[in-house]
């Protein structure tokens, strides 16, 4: 038998002719062939964590969408909800204008007593919390988006279109309106604004007259030529 000498390892057999560099490959090679299993285990974990990490990201990401997906949904929800309230409480009023412009006239002319007056008091009560609420006042400016005009006229004392007279109440829920305030209007008197500013001129033509009148008399009066 041949004894292997103590101290040396083997190495692969070289050709004699080899060149440094191919001995220098098959050395490498031998190297990498006696590489510990224990790192090519840890190349294969870490190529399956970087999987499950990215295969996590994309959950998350799906995840996160249809969390934004479902919260956009419940909004839309909520507001058809509070949408369709409101429609299914005006249809509803609408019908009650009526039975409310009779109790409102009933007021008006004292009538409004007895069982009656108790009646039409739990009414109001009831719309009102429903959300219905009254609106237009004699003296306010018209809007043409919540106001119809039903008489016009001209007045002098006013500057603008003015309601004059609420014929019937207006009527809303939230920003729905329900009925516009049926009104009587009134504008400005034709030729009163150039009345008034003549009038205005001539009021202070008369101060500087007088004013001129009073520094005349103080100075003893006008200079002789």
């Amino acid at each position: 038998m041949t004894e292997e000498t103590p101290g040396f390892d083997e190495k692969p057999d070289v050709p004699s002719d080899a060149a440094p560099e191919d001995a220098a490959q098959a050395e490498s090679a031998d190297k990498a062939g006696s590489a510990p299993a224990g790192d090519v285990q840890d190349v294969a974990l870490r190529a399956q964590l970087d999987q499950v990490r990215t295969a996590l990201n994309e959950r998350t990401a799906d995840l996160q969408r249809l969390q934004a997906e479902y919260q956009n949904y419940r909004r839309r929800v909520e507001r058809d909800r509070v949408t369709v309230k409101e429609i299914a409480a005006a249809n509803l009023l609408s019908e009650l204008l009526p039975v409310l412009d009779d109790v409102g006239r009933a007021r008006e002319h004292g009538e409004l007593v007895g069982g009656f007056k108790s009646v039409a008091e739990s009414l109001e009560t009831v719309v009102a919390k429903l959300g219905l609420q009254q609106f237009g006042k004699e003296g306010e400016p018209f809007d043409p988006t919540i106001h119809e005009a039903l008489m016009h006229s001209y007045a002098p004392d006013v500057t603008e279109t003015t309601c004059v007279a609420i014929l019937q109440p207006g009527y809303r829920i939230g920003e729905r309106t329900i009925r516009p305030a049926r009104v009587a209007v009134a504008e400005p008197q034709p030729g009163a604004q150039g009345a008034k500013s003549a009038s205005d001129e001539d009021a202070k033509g008369s101060k500087g007259a007088k004013g001129a009148k009073a520094s005349d008399e103080e100075s003893g009066g006008p200079d002789e030529g």
